[in-house]
């Protein structure tokens, strides 16, 4: 009698342990979920042009981009036109990026602008890295805005400092041109 009491103890006993681990294992799947979810990645808030017709060579296209403040530091985006009739080329000498959005200007980025005409794809890099909290907008100079008109998107993916090879998808970009009435 004596050992099927200490058998049905220590069945019990394993059986408890044994429904603890679900629950163990909830409680940690949480906290990781929360600690991943508290990093939010930067967002596209805004695209707009300077000039919407067609063939104007001195328009600029800004993508403004949110760091929040639970973000990790920018230090790269990558913008890649995926829609429109041509390939936009950029003059990447007179391309920027600053502090702000594009009608309140803050500090200037310093930043490289290189473009890939193959891919379609313009990629920015900040000398520093810029800092969770801030809003910053990228100026791209085209050499003239398209020859036909029509809606153009542009894909763009953010990089923080800490290398992150795919980067993060964070909005799609879109400018639409029109062809000039009045010259017609």
């Amino acid at each position: 009698m004596k050992d099927v009491r200490t058998f049905y103890k220590t069945l019990l006993a394993i059986g408890a342990g044994l429904c603890s681990i679900p629950l163990l294992t909830t409680q940690a799947l949480t906290q990781a979920e929360a600690t991943v979810t508290s990093i939010q990645p930067p967002r596209l808030i805004a695209a707009r042009t300077t000039y919407n017709e067609v063939q104007v060579r001195q328009a600029t296209y800004y993508f403004t981009l949110e760091v929040p403040a639970t973000a990790k530091e920018l230090q790269q985006v990558t913008l890649t036109q995926t829609q429109g009739a041509e390939n936009i080329s950029f003059d990447e000498n007179n391309s920027r990026a600053f502090e702000g959005t594009s009608k309140r200007e803050g500090q200037p980025l310093e930043s490289k602008v290189t473009s890939d005409r193959q891919n379609r794809t313009v990629t920015v890099t900040f000398a520093q890295p810029v800092p969770a909290g801030k809003t910053v907008t990228i100026g791209l100079k085209p050499e003239r805005n398209p020859t036909y008109d029509g809606i153009y998107l542009f894909q763009v993916r953010t990089f923080p400092a800490a290398g992150q090879s795919n980067g993060q998808y964070v909005g799609t970009g879109r400018l639409q041109f029109y062809q000039n009435i009045s010259s017609e």
